[in-house]
């Protein structure tokens, strides 16, 4: 039986945040933001003085985090740390952080316990393929990297201070790690439905993906 969910996968900087949180909104649906789970535990690592490429000092941390979100933001053991997660040096930190089989483990446990048996919404970068393969709709969603670094460079919730060419660099880097990683890679699943916004309004998008969301519901 499929479950109540969307799954938004997809690349940096490809909108999957905006439109999930909107598209919650518009549904009534529940949102989990599950990259900002990762940022999170990113900027723990940092805070305490661990090399993010050190995998087993990051594995040790672990048992120390606890990360919870409460009315639209994300806490790290108790503290709000919406805006700094959202910092260059946690944006080039991540990566080989979200790579690690044990973060990501314990990851994809709490977003399963958040998700519930609710209606929820999940985007991230493995919730169609791993996390939560049974949603009833999944979604791939992407777009250039010249148009995704162009929107992150407008992005008020960012804290990058990178100018297009930096970010361009930077998403490019990303997408190549996270397509080639050992552990869950980026890639659409199987029954995905891809849509490439480059030429597309966030309007457009939301409409795009409500219409299939309702299709789903008329098979049910």
């Amino acid at each position: 039986m499929k479950r109540q969910a969307i799954a938004i996968d997809g690349p940096s900087a490809s909108g999957k945040s905006t439109i999930a949180r909107l598209l919650a909104d518009r549904l009534h649906m529940d949102y989990l933001d599950t990259g900002a789970m990762y940022r999170a535990i990113t900027l723990f690592a940092l805070e305490s003085g661990v090399d993010p490429e050190n995998e087993e000092e990051v594995n040790r941390l672990l048992d120390r985090v606890e990360i919870t979100f409460n009315d639209g933001d994300i806490l790290v053991n108790g503290k709000v740390c919406t805006r700094e997660i959202r910092t260059d040096e946690v944006t080039r930190a991540v990566s080989p952080v979200s790579s690690y089989k044990k973060v990501r483990e314990k990851m994809v446990d709490q977003q399963r316990k958040i998700a519930g048996d609710r209606p929820v919404i999940l985007d991230g970068r493995d919730i169609g393929t791993v996390v939560l393969p049974d949603a009833l709709l999944k979604i791939f969603l992407t777009a250039s990297p010249e148009v995704r670094a162009q929107r992150r460079l407008k992005d008020d919730k960012s804290s990058s201070t990178m100018d297009y060419q930096a970010l361009l660099v930077s998403i490019k880097k990303r997408d190549d790690f996270d397509s080639h990683r050992a552990i869950s890679p980026l890639r659409p699943a199987e029954d995905a439905i891809l849509i490439d916004s480059s030429d597309m309004t966030i309007d457009q998008v939301l409409e795009k993906i409500q219409g299939l969301w309702e299709e789903k519901q008329c098979t049910l």
